[in-house]
């Protein structure tokens, strides 16, 4: 909708402005647009992917409002969007897409701030025996000291029986991230790592064979040797080719453990430990592996490949020291509370409220009022269930959504502009529901609610959408459509509207498959409960269910992992050796590495940076293709290191990036971009959009054969130049299934896909079907965690997980093609394809 400068928006005394109005937006692909959005009201941005919605909702809007509110307050230096006015802003909030999380630290509770308000109570209220005359104490009637010692202050009390002086326990020793808290066998970790023997040695093989599966090429034969000479030193000579199983007793405790073993002493007491390589000394395949997994910090395939995590033996799990774990609020410990479902505890929190005394409540009542606060939000998302010693990292991406959306949304925040990007990213349809309950709420407490959505429920339940398009890039930047959902039906240049007008029949014919089968067997990581279910080779699967049913689960933990050997007993997986690879495309950052971008991960930049070191000016010049690198000290930017950008730290706010002021954001030395490929510098080049620059290498082959397979994977519209880091979780995805088809072109393998349609328009979404189909199509099998409807229909085999998430969920509720899947009563998928 165009800018109307003939309306006058409502100033009476007692009213409120009612629209907030852009002027002139010229920023990124926008094309001087004004638009009114009207304040108090649900408002959906859509469009085709990269026509323009982040940039009007984020870098103009909100950019605009943290701008005008520093400077308010007396803070300087955010930069103006390329806008000539917004008029009528209120202070933003920001609600970005969820960020994978691996630390294994992080758990529900330290999340949401849950497990800090007990720590507190804990420290407050907590009963102990005291260690000097064994009465029952309480922290509540103990009377303290501070004391300060050389770098600290420690607080002390006294028993109020004895007089005994003891330490007092703070919230730090309630926490398992720290010292005084976390027991010393695990590190509050709640699991130790333990070799599974079975992967490291295959006893029916020798050494010579490769029995031992990381001892490969020449490393083998060193070890090999150390170990024979070791063997002569203590007179229990190997001889050669000998199958691991017909070792010595002797020797096969030498072979794992190593020679500075005690184990090696208590068998040969009497003989010296050798001191050279020479003379015998072997490390021994056990320590080997604990050395190296220990230089690698942990974050290795080595963990993956050979270790499994097991229950701490001093703690069983419950990560605190014996101490801290023992003592009670109210006859309960934390680690039982911390292992409580998230409804139970609610139930605990207010039979603690109703017995709390006058002292009590003063010491305590706040925190007890908070997490009553906190408890309240996320059981209104559906995530009860949870427990808060969940690690973040077994979450699946519904679930991690809300609880992020439980601690932003549920306040009680008026007059405020609330910008979200995709809030439906992870949630299952019928979750979609208990977010719309939310945004209703925000919105009708007097908040502005902008969101960058495709889901047709969330644009149904707003009150006003905005279509951006028509294409991407340079091809988008205009408003399209205007109104309700309804209204933009029936005009005619919404592309949104276009495509919900059309009545698709849904498909009927479906691949058989190759005949083979991968079957998983007793699966019950996590909340699965023992479930065997088979995929079909050859096929377009989907794993479905509500979110928190265990489709992430049974993908990637279980069926990533590849066969399992005959021993296991759980989680059995066969099938999947016929593939050459099993390629794991999940939601993560492909890196935190600001100098990755799209061309530059793509490799395409390799060929771009040989194609200009061969133009007759850099020839003439000196200039090889490393001068066009800006990882590369020589042709880039020396002040910005060929970033383009200085980041400016706003302390609390978020930092900005600025345009370096000595190559005003071209990278590079201006020599280097003096060369031109078909009048283009390498510094234009990497503005292009991958479209743009598929055009402009058309004669290169292999730039071209890498931009045509981002552009089918509907990644046409980035900048070759964008940084990987700024891509959403879905756009990451699909560059990595991209790279990874390139790498693997000709091969039959089996990809294992994340939801790969975040961030994706229903005509976008089209465009990337057709690439699956083709991967299916050439002879691979593909296994989709998938809540889009247009998706799942799309499938050829569907297993829908359910019927609830968290412990309700777990099994295999339907199974068949989406023609079977949407006559099954038990499935919850199948009311929505």
């Amino acid at each position: 909708m165009a800018y109307n400068w003939g309306r006058r928006i409502k100033t009476e005394a007692g009213s409120i402005m009612d629209y907030i109005s852009i002027i002139g937006a010229k920023e990124g692909n926008l094309k001087n647009i004004s638009v009114d959005l009207p304040r108090s009201k649900w408002i959906v941005l859509t469009g085709v992917s990269g026509s323009g919605k982040t940039t009007l909702a984020i870098d103009v809007l909100y950019q605009e409002c943290q701008r005008q509110y520093l400077e308010a307050i007396g803070y300087q230096g955010i930069r103006k969007p390329d806008i000539e006015a917004i008029r009528n802003v209120s202070p933003a909030i920001q609600i970005k897409q969820p960020v994978s999380n691996k630390n294994p630290r992080s758990t529900v509770g330290t999340v949401t701030d849950i497990y800090t308000d007990l720590r507190m109570l804990f420290e407050k209220l907590s009963t102990r025996s005291c260690p000097n005359c064994g009465k029952v104490i309480d922290s509540a009637d103990c009377r303290e000291e501070t004391e300060r010692s050389a770098d600290d202050f420690k607080v002390f009390q006294y028993c109020p029986h004895c007089a005994h002086r003891m330490e007092k326990l703070t919230r730090s020793h309630f926490s398992y991230n720290t010292r005084e808290g976390a027991c010393a066998t695990c590190q509050g970790l709640g699991e130790v790592l333990t070799v599974v023997e079975e992967k490291v040695l295959d006893e029916k093989l020798s050494l010579e064979e490769g029995a031992v599966a990381f001892w490969e090429g020449r490393y083998r034969d060193y070890q090999l040797e150390a170990l024979v000479a070791a063997c002569d030193h203590y007179g229990i000579p190997l001889k050669s080719n000998t199958p691991v199983k017909d070792f010595t007793p002797a020797q096969r405790v030498l072979l794992l453990e190593g020679t500075e073993s005690e184990a090696v002493r208590r068998l040969f007491p009497a003989v010296p430990e050798p001191r050279t390589l020479a003379e015998g000394k072997f490390e021994g395949v056990l320590p080997n592996l604990w050395r190296r997994m220990a230089d690698k910090k942990g974050n290795s395939k080595l963990q993956e490949n050979y270790f499994e995590s097991a229950r701490c033996p001093e703690c069983h799990g419950e990560r605190l020291n014996k101490l801290s774990r023992s003592v009670t609020v109210k006859g309960t410990r934390l680690p039982e509370l911390s292992g409580k479902a998230l409804i139970g505890l609610t139930d605990w929190v207010s039979s603690l409220e109703a017995r709390l005394q006058h002292n009590e409540r003063l010491l305590a009542g706040v925190y007890v009022t908070d997490l009553k606060t906190k408890l309240k939000r996320i059981l209104k998302l559906g995530l009860g269930y949870l427990s808060l010693d969940r690690q973040t990292m077994t979450l699946s991406g519904g679930e991690g959504q809300r609880l992020r959306l439980a601690a932003v949304l549920d306040s009680d925040l008026t007059g405020v502009i609330y910008i979200l990007d995709e809030p439906t990213i992870s949630l299952h349809p019928q979750d979609t529901e208990g977010l719309l309950t939310i945004l209703r709420s925000l919105r009708d407490k007097g908040n502005t609610l902008l969101v960058i959505e495709h889901d047709t429920a969330v644009m149904a339940a707003a009150n006003y959408l905005i279509d951006i398009g028509p294409g991407a890039g340079k091809y988008g930047g205009e408003i399209i459509g205007s109104g309700t959902l309804e209204q933009l039906k029936k005009q005619s240049r919404s592309v949104t509207g276009a495509y919900l007008n059309r009545k698709a029949a849904p498909r009927t014919l479906f691949r058989k498959g190759s005949g083979d089968f991968i079957e998983v067997k007793r699966a019950d990581k996590h909340n699965l409960k023992h479930i065997s279910v088979r995929f079909p080779s050859g096929c377009l699967i989907c794993v479905t269910g509500i979110s928190g049913s265990g489709k992430s689960t049974l993908v990637f933990d279980v069926l990533a992992k590849g066969d399992t050997a005959g021993s296991i007993k759980t989680n059995q997986v066969n099938g999947t050796k016929s593939f050459d690879r099993i390629v794991v495309v999940e939601q993560a950052p492909l890196t935190r590495m600001k100098r990755s971008n799209v061309a530059t991960y793509s490799a395409a930049y390799t060929e771009i940076r040989k194609i200009f070191g061969r133009q007759p000016t850099a020839i003439e010049k000196g200039l090889t293709a490393n001068h066009f690198s800006f990882n590369a000290k020589g042709g880039r930017c020396d002040h910005c290191e060929g970033l383009g950008v200085i980041t400016t730290n706003l302390l609390f706010f978020e930092d900005q990036e600025v345009p370096c002021p000595v190559c005003s954001g071209k990278r590079f030395k201006d020599e280097v971009l003096s060369v031109t490929y078909r009048g283009h510098s390498i510094n234009a080049v990497l503005g292009l959009s991958v479209e743009e620059g598929a055009e402009l290498f058309a004669d290169s082959p292999k730039i071209s054969t890498i931009l045509r397979l981002l552009k089918d994977v509907g990644l046409g519209y980035l900048e070759l130049g964008q940084t990987t880091t700024t891509l959403s979780g879905g756009e990451a995805q699909r560059l990595k299934l991209a790279t990874e088809l390139l790498e693997n072109k000709g091969k039959k393998n089996l990809y294992l896909i994340d939801e790969p349609t975040i961030g994706l328009h229903p005509l976008d979404v089209e465009k990337f079907l057709a690439l699956l189909e083709r991967m299916v199509d050439s002879g691979s099998t593909v296994v989709i965690v998938e809540h889009n409807p247009q998706v799942i229909a799309e499938a050829d085999w569907i297993i829908d997980l359910g019927p609830g998430g968290g412990d309700a969920g777990g099994r295999v509720i339907a199974e068949g093609t989406p023609a079977d899947i949407r006559n099954d009563v038990d499935s919850v998928t199948g009311k929505f394809i």
